[in-house]
């Protein structure tokens, strides 16, 4: 028995990849690696008891050479009586309309065109050539990029998809076995020239950095596939963690996710890198290819800065927006607040741009109670009607307590209203202009600290609404 046959049933046998019954798909490009794929399938087919049929798509970016292969795998199936299904898709025209990469593209169509193979036969499993010296470049390249969490485990060995799952049973084996699998069997595999191209990056570690490792340590690919097994096993269980923690400070409300810092960070440190992870997971639909550590890292450093407010870019249009001890990741900026001002007069109720209510009534008193959302004006201390408007620059109050005036601005920092809120906040002043009130943060001197018995007094009550089904509290 070669050592390509004896070390691909032993991974299949490993990791359970092949059952009695199963009907594969066998993505076949034509190389050494797909081909030899193939060929041992079919060997194996009768003892494995399994259905195989052969997929092959021409990109047609090399032209007249991409359609040779085609047809050379086409002739290989018929040769091996195995079923075969194929089209062509002029990849370089849907880079060029979609504005995609060529790579890019090429996996998209890829990737549909093995999901109608899939749905059309009825099989449950796509078969992958990767090897083992595929797993070494693949983990080094990711490494090298700045690659987290268990996507530096490189590729794995099986992985949902669509209605069953891809899985790549050559993980345990070598490029050099796989070409000593040919040989021996007469096999002659097409060879891409681009493959030996140092215009990508995969080749120029294939070319430099591999040899270098084989000959520290042939057995390197083992290794390496250890690593990557070990690693996602441990990424699982820390993951699981991390989701649990995440529960207790996250909270969403449409496509934004919300995080409440403090509680964020009682969780380990591991598990907040993990959180924000799965974070940018959700919110880009498990496909965080383009995001590194650098991402996760700047995130991070933006929960844990000392400045009260930030802001991050992301790839995709993703923003993550942080104001005090709250952080949104979001796809959207919070929009502009427009500019509005309500007259108020006795026994009228006003509803604010953001679903909260304010509302003014006339009555004698007895209490001295007075909440924060409740504000007390003697009726011989303003005139009507009162105006209720967002701030306005250089607004200043005189708040009660100090002496002098404040300026809004300031008393928003103080009392660390999330920048987006600011301009939207209600500010009651009467009709001149005096600010008499700042609902649930600041009260002007001109509230009266003594109830008088049988005075008159305005009562202006805001009313917060408290829910998404627009319900709100009313204290008073």
């Amino acid at each position: 028995m070669l050592p390509f046959e004896a070390n691909v049933s032993d991974f299949i046998k490993k990791h359970q990849l092949i059952s009695e019954g199963d009907h594969l798909i066998a993505a076949v490009s034509g190389g050494p690696d797909s081909l030899a794929l193939l060929h041992f399938l079919k060997a194996q087919s009768k003892s494995f008891k399994i259905k195989i049929t052969a997929a092959h798509l021409d990109h047609m970016i090399r032209g007249k050479e991409s359609y040779e292969d085609m047809m050379y795998v086409e002739r290989i199936c018929n040769h091996l009586h195995i079923e075969y299904r194929a089209k062509r898709i002029p990849i370089p025209e849907k880079a060029a309309s979609s504005g995609l990469g060529l790579e890019e593209t090429a996996r998209k169509y890829r990737y549909g065109f093995l999901k109608d193979v899939l749905a059309e036969t009825g099989a449950n499993k796509v078969v992958f050539g990767h090897h083992g010296d595929d797993q070494i470049e693949t983990i080094l390249m990711r490494l090298t990029r700045g690659t987290s969490e268990k996507g530096r485990a490189g590729i794995p060995f099986r992985r949902p998809f669509y209605t069953g799952e891809i899985i790549r049973p050559l993980l345990g084996t070598t490029k050099k076995e796989i070409e000593e699998y040919c040989l021996h069997y007469q096999l002659h595999p097409r060879i891409d020239a681009s493959n030996y191209s140092l215009d990508y990056t995969r080749n120029r570690f294939r070319s430099v950095i591999l040899p270098f490792l084989k000959k520290e340590n042939p057995h390197a690919h083992k290794h390496f596939q250890r690593f990557s097994e070990e690693l996602l096993e441990d990424e699982a269980f820390l993951e699981s963690l991390s989701q649990k923690h995440l529960e207790e400070s996250l909270d969403t409300t449409g496509r934004d996710y919300l995080v409440d810092l403090p509680a964020f960070k009682r969780a380990p440190l591991p598990l907040q890198r993990r959180g924000i992870h799965l974070i940018l997971k959700y919110l880009y639909n498990q496909n965080v290819t383009e995001l590194t550590a650098i991402h996760t890292e700047a995130i991070f450093n933006l929960f844990y800065s000392r400045h009260p407010s930030g802001r991050l870019d992301l790839p995709g249009g993703l923003k993550v927006l942080r104001n005090y001890e709250r952080c949104v990741f979001t796809f959207q900026l919070p929009p502009r607040s427009t500019s509005y001002q309500y007259l108020l007069y006795e026994g009228m109720e006003i509803r604010l741009p953001n679903q909260d209510r304010i509302k003014l009534k006339k009555k004698e008193i007895s209490y001295s109670y007075r909440p924060e959302n409740m504000l007390l004006l003697h009726i011989n201390d303003i005139s009507l009607p009162l105006i209720v408007r967002n701030r306005k620059p250089g607004d200043r109050i005189e708040a009660k307590g100090l002496n002098g005036s404040k300026k809004v601005k300031d008393i928003f920092i103080d009392e660390k209203i999330p920048k987006p809120e600011r301009d939207s906040w209600p500010v009651v002043t009467d009709s001149s202009g005096k600010i008499l009130w700042l609902p649930n943060l600041k009260k002007s001197r001109y509230e009266p600290i003594d109830v008088l018995p049988d005075e008159t007094y305005y009562i202006l009550q805001y009313c917060k609404q408290t829910s998404s089904r627009g319900q709100s509290h009313d204290e008073a």
